[in-house]
Parts: structure tokens; sequence; C-alpha cells
């Protein structure tokens, strides 16, 4: 970036939200300090704190404590149904869709993952056929990084009738494609899918393990896969920044 002087903070915020983009500054990288930032644009540290404040609001940097301020943009990556292709999830020896994503974009994947047996909600037992109040679940608990930074946190719930014993119970990132591909090795291979997905304010924990502002809005995804004969056998719940996604679907016109 080029020394500038009497810049507004949206001036300022422009000329780094540019220089982020381009990948003078990539994910995962900090920015210079501030008052160097001030010096570089003839400016008052004032106006570069606000400008700072209007890149974390939309989700381009971070203040991390003590540390500075981080790049936590990446290129938006593209939800379509060709996601979960086996081809696709399995590429290079990708754990899934998200990890073929995100080495895609020349970042690295990063797996959280913790399994437990429990209880469903109610509404995902439903969908899976199981009665309630029962701990008759696998849940697949996981937040999913891309150098460094947190994008998604994914939550799946499988029957045990199905999980028990199973490589689905290991808690590290060991299979190759994914849940999906573990499935259809166990028996289950998905034929079908369906998706929901809301917008919303993240909760408390969200914000927390996401490490975002409260004010950011997320895609709420609720996923269910089946098989042949109509079964529901995965029900994957997922929460990220919306600024992370771009949706497209394509489908038949009558």
């Amino acid at each position: 970036m080029q020394h500038v002087s009497k810049l507004g903070f949206r001036q300022i915020a422009s000329e780094i939200r540019q220089a982020i983009i381009e990948g003078r500054f990539p994910p995962g990288a900090f920015l210079p300090p501030e008052p160097e930032l001030a010096a570089q644009y003839g400016a008052s540290r004032s106006l570069v704190n606000r400008a700072m404040q209007a890149l974390a609001a939309e989700g381009m940097v971070r203040s991390r404590q003590g540390r500075g301020t981080i790049v936590t943009w990446i290129p938006p990556l593209l939800h379509t149904p060709a996601r979960y292709a086996r081809d696709t999830r399995e590429s290079d020896g990708a754990k899934g869709a998200f990890d073929a994503e995100i080495r895609a974009i020349g970042l690295q994947p990063e797996h959280e993952i913790r399994t437990d047996r429990a209880e469903p909600p109610a509404a995902v037992a439903d969908v899976l056929g199981l009665p309630h109040g029962q701990a008759n679940c696998l849940v697949r608990r996981r937040r999913l990084l891309a150098s460094g930074i947190p994008i998604r946190l994914n939550e799946s719930w499988i029957p045990l009738t199905i999980a028990a014993g199973t490589v689905l119970e290991e808690q590290g990132p060991v299979i190759v494609g994914g849940i999906k591909s573990a499935l259809a090795e166990l028996g289950y291979p998905q034929t079908d899918a369906t998706e929901r997905i809301t917008v919303r304010l993240p909760t408390e924990g969200e914000v927390q393990a996401l490490e975002i502002s409260p004010e950011r809005s997320v895609l709420d995804i609720h996923h269910v896969g089946k098989i042949a004969d109509g079964r529901a056998v995965e029900v994957t719940i997922s929460v990220t920044p919306a600024n992370y996604l771009v949706i497209e679907n394509q489908f038949p016109l009558a």
C-alpha cells in the first residue's frame, strides 16, 4: 500500500480490504500495528482503529489480544451439491468436502473432533426414526479451521446401531472422504440428501468457538443424508459465518 493522506476511515478500510483480497495480507497473517498504519496513511490512530472495526464487522479481520489484528478473510466457498460427490470429498486423500475445499484455495485444513454417545435432540431423533429420551446416537462434533482461522462448526448425528464400534467413533480426522465415505464402507451409501439453510445471529458459544462478533450473521445448515430405501442415516448441523459461503443450486424447470 502506498502512502496517502487525508483519508477517512472508510477509505482506509477500502485500501486495506483491497490489499487483503489481492493477497498482500494472506489469511492468517497479521496486519501491521495501528501506529504503523496511521503513519503510512498520514491519518490519526483513531481513524485507523475505526477502519479496523469496520473490517472486523465484515469478517475481514479479527483482533487477537496481545498479538494484533489477524486477517480472517478467505475466498468464499461455493456450496453446491457437487461438493458431496465421492471423488470430490476424497480428492488426494481429503477427509471430506471441507478438507478438499480448503486445500483447493491453498489453505491448510484443520479438524478438532470429539465423539460421544448421546441422546439426540427430539427433532433429530424424529428424522432418524429413533425413540426419544435415549442415548441412541453417536455425535461427532467438529470445529473446522483453515490455516488457523475457525470456519465452521459441525455436529453430526448417526444411529448407534450403525456407528457403534466403527471408525466413526474415532476422535481424530482419520476418515478419508469423511462421514459419507465411512457410512458407504459400512454398507450405508447415501443416495439422497436434503438441506435447509437459515440465517441467524450466533449463540454465545458459537461466538467464542468461531471467534466472531455477536453481530455477525451465521448460516445454520441442516443436512439430512438418506440411503436408497429412504431411511435417514445422518443428520449434520453446520454453523458458519455467512460471508464464508456462496450457495448455488441448479435444478430443472417444468
